[in-house]
């Protein structure tokens, strides 16, 4: 339950995509833990709704994906956080193009859509947060991820655009760019890696998963949600259009 009152987001409202699960979970519980009123935004409708009850929050059953029925949609949120993301491990010549559009239609024209959404109303209380969930694979390249990669890249750009924008209206919109976070997401994709890397599954962590990067773990959930906490906060009112690394020192190469 939301007993953090007197939190530096207190009074605050927040709307996370994808929140039902993995790091969008913990950004709900963190922002809660702040003094927040959190919307858990997610397609697994029962799932928004028990984290929801456990939080004091709000639920949202939707899909991302119908994003005709985001088209004439109003949000009144203080910050918006853009989470929901699906992956396809495949080489280009044998990629779905449905899949392709499907993960770009998720990961970057719904944000444009709840984005476009929210403006109006946090440029008329002059306060708001877009808070992107991009990776690292927003700013290097990976093979076999051509749609993820091309959508975390154009999700980085739509957030360098909001911040111009939204700058003089009080609103920040900046990239959290974590490595591979312990999630099912991650999880499930381990048997497509080993697939298109040609090695055993048992392997993929090491070999492909963890070999850019110093720090040889996972990223944690909660690591990734500390972090999107802190950029909703006052403290964080002059960062912005800013992309920031948890990588575990992979992007430094």
């Amino acid at each position: 339950m939301n007993t953090s009152s007197a939190g530096p987001l207190a009074g605050r409202t927040a709307l996370v995509t994808g929140g039902a699960s993995g790091i969008g979970a913990a950004v709900v519980h963190a922002l809660a833990a702040a003094g927040a009123t959190v919307t858990v935004a997610d397609l697994n409708g029962a799932a928004a709704e028990s984290l929801a009850k456990e939080v004091g929050g709000r639920a949202w059953a939707v899909d991302l994906l119908d994003t005709a029925a985001l088209e004439d949609l109003t949000l009144e949120t203080d910050i918006l956080v853009n989470n929901a993301g699906i992956q396809t491990v495949s080489p280009i010549e044998d990629f779905a193009p449905a899949d392709f559009r499907r993960i770009l239609t998720l990961m970057l024209e719904a944000p444009f859509l709840l984005i476009r959404a929210a403006l109006p109303s946090m440029y008329a209380k002059e306060f708001g947060r877009i808070i992107n969930i991009s990776s690292v694979h927003g700013l290097r390249a990976s093979p076999f991820k051509s749609a993820y990669v091309s959508a975390k890249h154009g999700l980085e750009g739509l957030s360098k655009v909001t911040a111009l924008e939204g700058g003089p209206h009080g609103v920040t919109s900046n990239c959290v760019n974590p490595g591979y976070v312990r999630t099912p997401l991650v999880e499930a994709q381990i048997a497509d890696q080993a697939k298109a890397h040609g090695i055993e599954e048992s392997e993929v962590l090491e070999k492909v998963m963890l070999t850019e990067a110093a720090i040889k773990r996972l990223v944690e959930p909660a690591e990734v949600a500390s972090l999107v906490a802190w950029l909703a906060a006052d403290n964080a009112a002059m960062v912005t259009g800013a992309s920031y690394t948890m990588d575990g020192g992979w992007s430094a190469k």
